[in-house]
């Protein structure tokens, strides 16, 4: 009996310990399967945490309101820094040499510890670095507060009868992306893109210099001092005389600011409202897509979001509104030709613009009740009004020959706009005829898209994933690799030894029939 009662109890600690083992393998292989189908070891997500989450304000998108909060937390931020950036002020030979050695040792690691790196691709493992020059506060917070000072002002007037500090808020990119760089980190929600405090680490140089505020509201011997003395400010970095200005970002969005220098900065890369290639405002040479960059106005309507496109689907009873400008100088010219054409037609409202509160509600008022917005050239070949109709929910019809477009390396804008030659919409019925020949069916794809697409034109602080700032970055990073070429190749080819590229004899743009099959 107590050989069986032996045998019997070795049984049962032999199923025991087997059942343990089995267990635990089964523990080891469900723990290994889920780790490596896990998405850290799939193909990459661009998501991001902060170690230490806290609540990230609602964004602002007034400018007035956003710079309001910035200024009073200013103080706040120049405490929180730990860490001073080495920028200097002049730089020798010597300082640039050893720049340039640091960089090229960096760019040299990272070429064979990183298999995507120079064909860039920001993302939150590998984000594009940009050094943010800490320049003197005449040329950064001063200048906000002056706009903030006096921007209840409203008899300061433009030459044409512009409100001066309206058309700063329109132009006010410059803000926007300097705000969001300067952020603690952890109230920011753009992950692709990290500030740098060494020169040498950066890919990116930003000149945070408020370039149209200056213009509009210093008087004008002062703001060409000032841009003088930015000019030199800028140009005797060792960043700068390393590359020529090749891979610095010069915020230039109003095509007046700057001007009187700007011709000594030409290898920068311009943040522009457009390009304008007859020469009104910028010179042969100057400007180029392949080296600048086109940005979005800030729109002057607020945002028709998914309940009031809702609720305005069914109010849309004009075929195509237009208010604004009816007489603009330059390629602007084609308003007075569209009035003559469009006036009194059946479904079509063409009001001259008016400035203040009750003009933006006009405006918002009659883009919100339209199916069509009519947005021809202005002054410039762009014009906010194109933007305005895309917040507002209302197809633009856009009629301007040589206008370039925001991310267009991103954006399809054939599905949310209309394009119209000039010669084709001055031609009589011939663009309500077009305007009227478009399906229903049509009018509702695009209005689909117009609501997905209004997010990537509405600036705000903190700025937002797939917003305009986000956007910049992209668009960015996609100019990285040219931008090392040209350095690189200008640093060792012989002055006039050969031509250098330039984009002086390229084709302008020019909206061709073929476009609108």
């Amino acid at each position: 009996m107590a050989g069986k009662h032996h045998s019997g109890s070795s049984r049962r600690k032999s199923s025991i310990l087997f059942g343990v083992f089995s267990l635990l393998t089964l523990s080891i292989l469900f723990y290994v399967v889920s780790v490596f189908s896990s998405p850290s070891h799939s193909l990459p997500i661009h998501t991001f945490q902060h170690p230490n989450p806290s609540p990230i304000p609602k964004p602002d998108y007034s400018f007035v309101v956003s710079l309001e909060k910035f200024l009073a937390s200013t103080s706040k931020i120049q405490r929180s820094r730990t860490i001073s950036d080495d920028t200097v002020g002049f730089a020798s030979e010597e300082a640039v040499k050893k720049l340039d050695d640091m960089i090229r040792k960096r760019e040299t690691e990272r070429f064979y510890e990183d298999s995507f790196f120079p064909a860039f691709s920001p993302s939150v493992s590998s984000p594009l670095r940009v050094y943010i020059y800490d320049m003197p506060p005449k040329f950064t917070y001063d200048l906000l507060w002056l706009f903030h000072n006096t921007y209840k002002e409203t008899s300061n007037l433009t030459s044409n009868g512009s409100p001066v500090h309206r058309l700063i808020e329109q132009h006010s990119i410059d803000y926007w992306l300097w705000a969001d760089l300067i952020a603690p980190e952890s109230e920011r929600l753009l992950k692709n893109v990290a500030r740098v405090h060494r020169q040498e680490e950066a890919d990116l140089f930003y000149i945070p210099f408020f370039t149209t505020i200056s213009f509009f509201l210093l008087e004008k011997q002062q703001c060409k001092a000032l841009y003088r003395d930015a000019l030199k400010w800028v140009t005797d970095q060792p960043a700068w005389k390393r590359s020529e200005g090749r891979d610095h970002i010069l915020p230039v969005h109003h095509p007046w600011s700057f001007k009187s220098v700007r011709r000594y900065m030409k290898n920068a890369i311009w943040l522009l409202p457009d390009m304008d290639s007859t020469g009104n405002w910028y010179k042969p040479g100057q400007v180029s897509l392949e080296k600048d960059l086109i940005l979005p106005y800030v729109p002057n309507v607020d945002l028709c979001d998914s309940k009031c496109l809702s609720e305005s689907e069914t109010k849309r009873s004009t075929l195509l509104f237009f208010r604004g400008r009816l007489k603009r100088n330059a390629g602007g010219k084609i308003r007075a030709k569209l009035v003559a054409e469009l006036s009194g037609a059946e479904g079509v409202v063409i009001e001259e613009g008016t400035a203040g509160v009750a003009g933006k509600q006009a405006a918002q008022n009659g883009m919100r009740k339209s199916i069509f917005c009519l947005t021809p050239a202005g002054d410039t070949p762009s014009s906010a009004r194109l933007f305005d109709a895309i917040v507002s929910g209302c197809i633009p019809v856009i009629v301007s020959d040589e206008l370039e477009l925001p991310f267009e390396g991103i954006l399809d804008y054939r599905k949310i706009a209309q394009f119209v030659s000039s010669s084709d919409a001055v031609q009589p019925g011939w663009l309500l005829a077009f305007l009227r020949s478009v399906s229903s069916a049509q009018i509702r794809e695009m209005q689909m898209h117009l609501a997905k697409y209004s997010r990537h034109f509405l600036y705000s602080h903190p700025a937002q994933p797939l917003g305009p700032e986000d956007l910049v970055w992209r668009m960015m990073a996609g100019k990285l690799v040219n931008i090392k070429l040209h350095t690189r190749r200008s640093q060792r080819v012989v002055k006039e030894s050969r031509s250098l590229c330039t984009c002086d004899c390229r084709r302008a743009n020019f909206t061709s029939p073929e476009s609108l099959s």
